[in-house]
């Protein structure tokens, strides 16, 4: 017997996303789908937004003061400023994965970021196009760095965003770019352990929690980090070996998939540790993972699941020591 829809709600909807991918507000889309299947009631049409799109917001706004009879103040991004691209270098040569580039920006005066924060890059395009990169390090050093892989089209041809970062603009020349704060992923402001889990690029955003809590004397750290090939793809490699080394990173486990006999992947590297991961969420750690959606995040969810439970893992994400940056 079929269950009739059950949820009393009136709800409106704005999703949020970006006309150049082929999913555009397809989480958006699938809630309202479901909202309305479950028996809610949408107040109004969903709005959807690509890139800030002011008039689709402004659309919005214009609902919720209908609905509030008050007018709404629009929160305005900040705008973007002028960075000027400092550094660029291939890491990867020989790579069976695809090119992987360390750039890295001069800031304006003033600019301020914590670890785990996102920098924005307006792409020299029409119409203008914007992406977000993961910050790999801190204002103390001096500059704003990104790990960035270039990436393919269907028919060969290098994305719109990683094309221009890796091939096009030129080192000494200015992009405009904003800084955007990603509180969710930000570190706990104590030395409870950390547990930073990622694959490829996803280190740059682990490597900057890092270099936070080292500055902060809290060492109780564990990176477990997978890539293709330890001879190339190891970014970071004497940076963390000798954090390592010197007790400021706790734990290192690695997991290189074209190397060995088999592939090995950052989800088999967690699961070798289930008893570690046990004794470490006991002990109040939180688990940060950085890298792919496909494959790795999903990949460790079900490591996780399968350690230390369904209910411990959904009590880890209420109580928000299981926090997730992923694409």
């Amino acid at each position: 017997m079929v269950q009739a829809p059950t949820l009393s709600l009136h709800y409106g909807l704005l999703a949020l996303g970006d006309r150049s991918y082929s999913q555009f507000c397809a989480w958006g889309r699938a809630l309202d789908g479901w909202l309305r299947q479950q028996g809610a009631t949408a107040l109004f049409e969903r709005i959807e937004v690509s890139n800030a799109d002011p008039l689709a917001l402004q659309a919005w706004r214009a609902r919720i003061a209908d609905l509030s009879g008050q007018a709404i103040a629009l929160w305005q991004e900040p705008e973007f400023d002028v960075w000027t691209l400092a550094e660029r270098r291939e890491l990867n040569a020989g790579s069976l994965g695809a090119p992987c580039f360390h750039i890295a920006f001069t800031p304006p005066p003033g600019a301020q970021w914590r670890a785990g924060d996102v920098l924005t890059v307006q792409l020299p395009l029409q119409p203008p196009q914007e992406r977000d990169y993961s910050l790999a390090s801190l204002p103390a050093e001096g500059k704003a760095s990104l790990l960035i892989r270039q990436t393919r089209r269907p028919d060969g041809s290098l994305g719109v965003g990683s094309a221009w970062l890796t091939t096009q603009a030129e080192p000494g020349g200015t992009v405009r770019a904003r800084l955007r704060s990603n509180v969710g992923f930000h570190a706990p402001d104590d030395a409870r352990p950390m547990i930073l889990i990622g694959n490829g690029t996803g280190i740059a955003g682990l490597r900057s929690l890092l270099v936070e809590r080292i500055a902060a004397r809290r060492h109780d750290n564990w990176l477990i980090f997978g890539e293709r090939q330890a001879t190339v793809d190891f970014h970071y490699r004497d940076e963390l070996l000798n954090w390592q080394a010197q007790a400021q990173l706790a734990m290192l486990d690695l997991a290189f998939s074209r190397d060995g006999s088999g592939p090995r992947y950052v989800q088999d590297a967690l699961r070798a540790q289930s008893e570690r991961l046990r004794e470490w969420i006991a002990r109040g750690a939180r688990v940060y993972v950085c890298g792919s959606a496909q494959g790795m995040a999903t990949g460790v969810h079900e490591a996780l699941i399968d350690i230390l439970g369904a209910s411990t893992v959904e009590r880890l994400r209420d109580e928000e020591r299981y926090r997730r940056d992923v694409y």
